[in-house]
């Protein structure tokens, strides 16, 4: 597919609520929250003109690792699938989707349907997956889940190619079976490879169309994967995307709990031109909220007065 962000200028995304709840960024309320709640932050984020709303991946969650993740991961590609149908412009991501824990074909056919229902909004996001006990319950080798990443994504690229793919990776092998219907993106949707550690920042200069990191992005990181593309003659338009800590627009009336990007649209944004800086195109926003209510107004007030201000 490659490379989707707009030219020269600050894009930003961000993770929904409710649909994981992660100990380690799950606001109180969203533990009563549900569908309705979820479709609110939506809608507000497709009109408040922000590029892309996140769904994550998990199967099931193991003891003790729930003590920390919970249980409530919603599946990722029948929630896309629901957002397609009541946001008309903002992209569908999955971040990160596990593409190895199903066969390449499963997967292929499960993003392709979602980007035709969606009419071409869909961002494949994939990782290696993190949780030891969640590969063994599925019967895969945990230490091999950089290789099989690597294999699911050039079975993918075959899939999304031609109708009839040839996939001869050494765990999947596929000749004269074929798949509609074709993605509406050409070449299928793009592909954006996460993590941070040195496998993942290569594999995501080397085999992605963008780079979905878990950490911070430095001039050095951003240099590795420009020049990783040239020596491997790979086009320079690469989506590099960050995350970004916590953020509240305006001054909070109650303790956050943690550091905070707070204050005036202007001084937000400020930080935030920092990254476009160096090279990112898109960043991944956590507004902070008591309710579903105060994030749909969050959301409104970022894409109101902040998001005009990021490519100044």
């Amino acid at each position: 597919m490659g490379a989707i962000l707009p030219a020269g200028q600050l894009v930003y995304g961000m993770q929904l609520p409710v649909q994981m709840q992660s100990t380690r960024s799950c606001e109180p309320w969203e533990v009563e929250a549900g569908a309705d709640e979820l479709a609110a932050v939506a809608r507000a984020a497709d009109a408040a003109g922000f590029f892309y709303i996140a769904v994550c991946d998990h199967v099931a969650i193991p003891r003790p690792s729930d003590a920390t993740m919970g249980t409530s991961w919603w599946d990722t590609v029948a929630t896309l699938g629901w957002l397609a149908g009541i946001t008309s412009r903002v992209r569908l991501l999955s971040h990160v989707y596990v593409p190895a824990y199903r066969h390449p074909l499963q997967v292929a056919k499960a993003f392709s349907t979602l980007d035709t229902v969606s009419g071409g909004r869909v961002v494949l996001g994939v990782g290696a997956g993190h949780l030891q006990g969640e590969f063994e319950l599925l019967g895969l080798p945990f230490t091999e889940r950089g290789r099989l990443l690597d294999e699911s994504i050039d079975a993918l690229r075959a899939a999304f190619t031609d109708e009839f793919p040839t996939i001869e990776g050494p765990t999947w092998k596929v000749s004269d079976y074929g798949q509609r219907p074709r993605p509406v993106q050409e070449g299928g949707p793009p592909i954006w490879v996460g993590g941070s550690s040195a496998p993942a920042v290569r594999r995501a200069a080397l085999r992605g169309d963008g780079w979905l990191p878990q950490g911070p992005v430095t001039p050095e990181l951003v240099a590795s994967i420009r020049s990783q593309r040239v020596a491997a003659g790979l086009p320079d338009e690469f989506d590099l995307g960050a995350l970004i800590g916590a953020i509240y627009v305006g001054s909070p009336d109650w303790d956050l709990g943690e550091p905070a990007l707070t204050g005036p649209p202007e001084k937000i944004a400020h930080v935030l031109r920092k990254l476009g800086a160096l090279g990112v195109g898109q960043v991944q926003v956590r507004l902070r909220s008591r309710s579903a209510a105060e994030l749909v107004d969050q959301i409104s007030a970022f894409g109101a007065e902040v998001g005009p201000l990021l490519d100044g």
